[in-house]
């Protein structure tokens, strides 16, 4: 790890990533180690992996497993957290990772709709409206972590519903 004596929390390194299961998961397969914006690294992974796992399964199937990959996002996440000496790094990123995959389970195809999905997500990742903020200061550990992003993903659809309603 690096960076803590400018920061105060230690910036993940390859090492740490590769030295728990639960590190390269938290960590977004790597993308967390990105220098700036890891959330957003981390959501844009979301898409091809949407992509890899709709090969194998339907959207319905992508749905099922999500629940999963949000308990598994929840201990890694823990996990990670409490080795870096900080319960929600900016570098964990699984969990934008598995609510923007909620999110494109439920986008309309098009480069548009995806787009746009991906804007909302990240507006109301960043902004975190109530009840997000509240329940990111309060509800704590690797749950926490991944609950506060599970928000901003029903936001971020509630949005595209919207403009789907309104524009057809």
């Amino acid at each position: 790890m690096i960076d803590q004596a400018r920061t105060g929390v230690a910036r993940p390194s390859a090492a740490f990533l590769l030295s728990h299961p639960a590190h390269f998961i938290a960590l977004g397969f790597g993308t967390g180690l990105a220098p700036a914006a890891p959330g957003t690294i981390g959501t844009l992974l979301a898409f091809p992996l949407y992509a890899a796992m709709g090969g194998w399964l339907s959207p319905i199937g992508i749905l099922a497993l999500l629940p999963a990959l949000f308990a598994l996002g929840a201990w890694a996440c823990g996990r990670t957290g409490r080795a870096l000496g900080a319960p929600d790094h900016s570098g964990m990123n699984w969990d934008e990772i598995v609510a923007f995959l909620l999110v494109l389970v439920f986008t309309p195809p098009g480069l548009a709709w995806h787009a746009a999905a991906f804007c909302a997500f990240r507006l109301f990742d960043i902004v975190k409206p109530p009840p997000i903020r509240y329940l990111d200061r309060t509800v704590k550990g690797g749950f926490g972590v991944m609950l506060d992003d599970l928000l901003a993903a029903f936001y971020a659809l509630l949005l595209l519903a919207g403009a789907k309603m309104v524009l057809g």
